[in-house]
């Protein structure tokens, strides 16, 4: 999966946390891009059974959409965690986070974790 659907898979599980019902208009809106733009995506994780939409237009993650997702976020959390605690701002921390998620491996990712473990560095329940 390419950077792009993971970021909609990821908006879509931190919208669902926030609220009931989340809608294309939504992830548009959160994200920053144009309706258009979120409806062709929807439409490909549909198809590719990442995601359903319902007949009243809200969407839910499939098992195999969410795992992607909470994978992504469970990223983003960990790595802006390491980073913030570093000295990093938090701001710059979660923008940094936010790349690195696409981009790093599982096994540096399963690495870092087991040093977090390792070492017995608390971090926050992501």
């Amino acid at each position: 999966m390419r950077e792009s659907g993971e970021m909609y898979l990821e908006t879509i599980l931190m919208l669902g946390k926030e609220n009931d019902t989340v809608r294309a208009t939504d992830v548009a809106s959160r994200l920053g891009y144009s309706k258009a733009s979120v409806s062709r995506a929807v439409g490909k994780l549909s198809s590719e059974g990442y995601i359903v939409v319902g007949s009243n237009g809200h969407i839910a993650l499939t098992e195999r959409g969410r795992a992607i997702a909470e994978k992504i976020y469970e990223r983003h959390h960990v790595i802006t965690e390491i980073l913030t605690d570093l000295g990093v701002s938090p701001e710059c921390a979660a923008d940094d986070a936010c790349r690195i998620e696409h981009v790093i491996s599982d096994e540096a990712f399963s690495a870092i974790k087991q040093h977090l473990e390792i070492y017995g560095l608390e971090r926050s329940s992501v």
